[in-house]
């Protein structure tokens, strides 16, 4: 195993998840509600790619720290909301008060990087220097974000979901030009097909339970899993709705939610197209 392999996908995942907070924000909205354009406290947001890409606290928050969010608030994309807190409105606290609107404010937290730290590591650890890996790697963060956001809001953009099935495409298409791949371009075309329209025929059979942006998550995980050919891409497509099943199971059994309740399926998703990915990794 090289150890500089695996520094470089801990920086690379310690860098790109420091800046998912602010995104994870701003995306967490309601279907109806536009993007948020400023802070919790009013401030707009600045920064590379119109304010999107940028720390977790904008410079004026940065620059009065102690300021306390609201109480009852979650500060930390991707865990969990107060009870009978409403999320992603879309509004704003008033300026310089410093104070969070709801649960959706975002402030300097350890899960969104150390997830995608923890990712990246177990990539390279189990792809080593194929040229794959570079698509595993530029994936992860947008991955980890819309794993984020879903969990919030029960929501998977389109500005993600889209452009995240198209650089699978890309990067692997890359990836299949260079020597010393260890998958199948082809097979994960068909594999994205295969996945996105078995997820499309379940969201046709049951719309509530199956939203459309899963469908379109879908395309990409399917892309990523079929590279490794079919068994990998039944692995890890099962492993995410095992995933999803043991989490609604679990919440019921705590008395936390009923057979009706809906949970965010993206992270199972996610999560499962990740252990097929280290599965065919390492078969390969």
């Amino acid at each position: 195993m090289d150890a500089a392999l695996l520094a470089l996908a801990a920086v690379w995942g310690a860098v790109t998840g420091l800046l998912i907070p602010r995104a994870a924000y701003r995306f967490a909205v309601e279907p109806e509600e536009p993007w948020r354009t400023a802070c919790p406290a009013g401030h707009p947001c600045t920064g590379p790619v119109r304010g999107w890409l940028g720390p977790a606290r904008c410079a004026p928050c940065a620059a009065a720290p102690g300021t306390p969010a609201a109480p009852g608030t979650d500060t930390t994309p991707g865990t969990e909301t107060t009870p009978g807190t409403a999320t992603g409105t879309g509004a704003t606290g008033t300026p310089g008060t410093g104070t969070a609107p709801g649960p959706a404010a975002y402030a300097p937290g350890v899960l969104a990087p150390v997830v995608t730290v923890a990712a990246c590591v177990a990539l390279a650890a189990a792809t080593g220097a194929r040229p794959e890996l570079i698509g595993w790697l530029a994936l992860t963060p947008v991955a980890v974000l819309l794993a984020a956001v879903d969990r919030r809001v029960h929501r998977l953009p389109d500005p993600l979901t889209l452009p995240l099935a198209a650089a699978a495409v890309l990067l692997l298409g890359g990836a299949a030009l260079l020597p010393g791949h260890a998958g199948s371009w082809t097979s994960g075309l068909l594999g994205g097909l295969a996945l996105g329209g078995f997820y499309f025929l379940l969201f046709l059979i049951n719309p509530n339970g199956m939203g459309f942006g899963d469908v379109k998550l879908a395309l990409a995980l399917g892309v990523a899993l079929g590279w490794y050919g079919w068994t990998v891409l039944f692995v890890g497509g099962f492993a995410g709705f095992l995933f999803g099943a043991l989490y609604g199971l679990a919440l019921m059994l705590l008395r936390r939610a009923g057979r009706r309740t809906g949970i965010p399926f993206g992270p199972f998703m996610i999560g499962g197209a990740l252990t097929g990915l280290l599965l065919g990794a390492l078969a390969g």
